[in-house]
C-alpha cells in the first residue's frame, strides 16, 4: 500500500492550498480516509475524515474552512483548505488503516 500526499507549500495568511492523497494497493472506495497534521513539538492531530460512504468529520479548528473529499475513480482524496492561517502550519499526512503517505509540509506566513 503507498499513500502519496502533494500539494503542499508556502502561502499567505488567508490564501488556499489544495492537498491531494493518492492511493495505491489498497480498495480505496471501501476505506475510510483521514488527513492528520503534526506542527513541529506538537502532536499529529486528526484534521478532516471522510468515510467511504462520504461523510465527513472536521477539527473544529478547521470547520469552515477546510473540506476534504474523494474520487474513488481516481483513488485520491482532496484538502481543500481555504483562510489559512499562521497555526495551520504542518506536515500533513492521509492515512488509510495503518498506513500513511509521506507527508506533505504546508508553511502560512503571517
Amino acid at each position: 500500500v503507498q499513500l502519496q500526499a502533494s500539494g503542499g507549500g508556502l502561502v499567505q495568511a488567508g490564501g488556499s492550498l489544495r492537498l491531494s492523497c493518492v492511493a495505491s494497493g489498497i480498495l480505496f472506495s471501501n476505506n475510510n480516509l483521514g488527513w492528520y497534521r503534526q506542527a513541529p513539538g506538537k502532536r499529529r492531530e486528526l484534521v478532516a475524515r471522510i468515510s467511504s460512504g462520504g461523510t465527513t468529520n472536521y477539527a473544529d479548528s478547521v470547520k469552515g474552512r477546510f473540506t476534504v473529499s474523494r474520487d474513488n475513480a481516481k483513488y485520491t482524496a482532496y484538502l481543500q483548505m481555504n483562510s489559512l492561517k499562521p497555526e495551520d502550519t504542518a506536515v500533513y499526512y492521509c492515512n488509510i488503516v495503518v498506513f500513511w503517505g509521506q507527508g506533505t509540509e504546508v508553511t502560512v506566513s503571517s
